[in-house]
């Protein structure tokens, strides 16, 4: 097959990428004017945000993954013009994904009563305890939203979610340099005003998608299947079946990293704060591969909801072009400029010598990254969403957890091998993710790639 055959995928995923691009880039800003300026706040308030916010992403990928697979099946349907019937999903689909964030929020509340028991330094939990307060809080509205930005994406219009994103971000950082030194008359509430500041955001963002669902144009053709659709047996359970493997793909994804910053902390405070500036100039890589990602996976579910299967090939290859694109200019921008990037997070020259050290093993995780972001979202757009939860729960559970507490401890290489560790489960992850989307995608598919 000649590249040209790729082209009109090229274009028709960079269109949709665009604004979830612009919307990473959003997060990305907000990301990093959060931790720089807790980061001058003190190493502490750094070192207490890590250990909540990796801790927390377990519980927010869990249900944000739950809410992704609403987008293969409303984009199914939406291929076959089947404007009421997305309206019924989307009903049916807030209500599952706000049951399932309530017992996610519930366990979460239980761990609350458990921090202690998680070996992080003793001064650090008056700080870590109302922060975690706060993000719990929180839960919810990221719900709400990624619902609705999973129909909106499905659709097509991948532009209005990001937009809210922008709005709101800008709205946080601002919030941000209010609350946490104190400006303009407010008090000086530090790490505690970040979270005031993102949880402000979050509200806002879950009320601006539900304003566009029921009140603006681009909502209406929904709204008659939403308000007055008769009932659907079966779809829950459909709903539920193509969500829940997602979100315990994501889930033990985000487990692997959060259990490695349980770790982090166990070697201490500056540990801990090095570790928190690793993951978050890495994020930067991660928000630019899951948005092409996200992108593909609208055209697989279209040619899947089609029965093209050559289709779901050519645009999951097309993808992946796009994100080793991307992967060799980030692993450029960590070489050439990490140390300059890690300064800007911290005053504290033990803590930047630190993650100075970690460039390498940083740069080493993208290429795994890359490949299982996009196969994962493949295989997510195909709809047979089972193996991932199995694949996940291999490559970052049984085996990445173990490979990091190994690397770090009983072979001496501390927070080098924690972050190192991240290349061995990732790139597992990614072989099986391509592995079983190949299998999904064979059937019908005759011609080689």
């Amino acid at each position: 097959m000649t590249i040209k055959k790729y082209f009109p995928y090229y274009k028709s995923i960079a269109l949709l990428a665009l604004p979830l691009l612009l919307g990473q880039f959003g997060n990305i800003a907000v990301s990093f004017a959060d931790n720089i300026m807790v980061g001058h706040y003190s190493t502490d308030a750094l070192a207490s945000a890590s250990f909540v916010n990796n801790f927390f992403n377990i519980a927010i990928f869990a249900c944000v993954g739950f809410t992704y697979g609403l987008t293969p099946l409303i984009g199914a349907v939406f291929a076959r013009g089947d404007n009421d019937r997305i309206g019924r999903m989307v009903r049916v689909g807030l209500r599952v994904n706000i049951a399932f964030t309530l017992i996610v929020t519930a366990l979460m509340t239980a761990m609350y009563f458990n921090i202690h028991r998680l070996g992080q330094p003793e001064h650090l939990l008056p700080l870590i305890r109302p922060y975690y307060l706060i993000v719990l809080a929180g839960m919810l509205p990221v719900c709400v939203f990624n619902v609705l930005a999973q129909w909106s994406f499905a659709i097509g219009n991948t532009g209005l979610p990001t937009w809210i994103v922008l709005a709101a971000n800008g709205i946080n950082i601002i919030g941000n340099y209010i609350l946490i030194y104190g400006n303009f008359g407010m008090p000086e509430l530090g790490l505690i005003g970040a979270g005031i500041s993102t949880f402000t955001a979050r509200i806002l963002c879950a009320a601006a998608m539900l304003y566009v669902f029921f009140r603006c144009r681009l909502g209406a053709p929904y709204r008659h299947g939403y308000t007055h659709g008769r009932r659907v047996a079966g779809l829950p359970g459909e709903i539920v079946r193509t969500g829940f493997p997602v979100s315990m793909q994501m889930t033990f994804e985000t487990a692997s990293f959060s259990g490695a910053a349980v770790m982090a902390g166990w070697l201490g405070a500056n540990e801990l704060a090095a570790f928190q500036i690793v993951v978050i100039s890495g994020m930067f890589g991660f928000c630019l591969y899951y948005s092409i990602g996200a992108a593909l996976a609208i055209p697989v579910s279209h040619a899947a909801g089609a029965g093209d299967y050559t289709g779901m090939r050519r645009s999951a290859w097309a993808g992946y072009h796009i994100i080793l694109a991307t992967m060799t200019a980030v692993i450029c921008l960590f070489i050439f400029c990490g140390h300059t990037i890690m300064g800007i997070f911290s005053d504290d020259s033990a803590v930047i010598a630190l993650a100075v050290t970690l460039l390498v093993p940083m740069a080493l995780y993208q290429a795994g990254d890359a490949t299982q972001i996009t196969f994962a979202n493949a295989l997510r757009g195909t709809s047979h969403v089972m193996p991932m939860l199995y694949i996940a729960f291999v490559s970052y559970i049984i085996v990445g957890l173990p490979v990091t507490y190994l690397l770090a401890f009983p072979c001496g290489l501390g927070l080098y091998g924690i972050v190192l560790s991240f290349s061995v489960c990732l790139m597992l992850a990614a072989v099986l993710f391509l592995i079983f989307f190949l299998r999904a995608t064979r059937r019908k598919s005759t011609e080689k790639y």
